[in-house]
């Protein structure tokens, strides 16, 4: 198992301190970390998402002004 140094703000550590006091700080940061990494990874398949549906727009055919206008005035009564 590894060990990580860094530095955090006073204030920061002793809320984190009074909040998981009497637990295990090391398996808190451990569960904090791996949420992180979960979220990072969902965000990179979003954007990958978004970028494939993006790329896609382009190869769809575009409806035309005149098209749309009929498409409504059906709906009319």
């Amino acid at each position: 198992m590894a060990t990580m140094n860094f530095s955090i703000p006073d204030d920061l550590r002793n809320a984190f301190n009074r909040e998981f006091s009497g637990q295990n700080k090391s398996a808190v940061i451990v569960r904090l970390m791996q949420q992180a990494i979960a979220e990072a990874d969902q965000q990179r398949r979003r954007q990958a998402a978004f970028e494939q549906l993006t790329a896609a727009r382009v190869e769809r055919p575009a409806l035309t002004e005149a098209a749309a206008r009929a498409s409504r005035e059906i709906g009319r009564p």
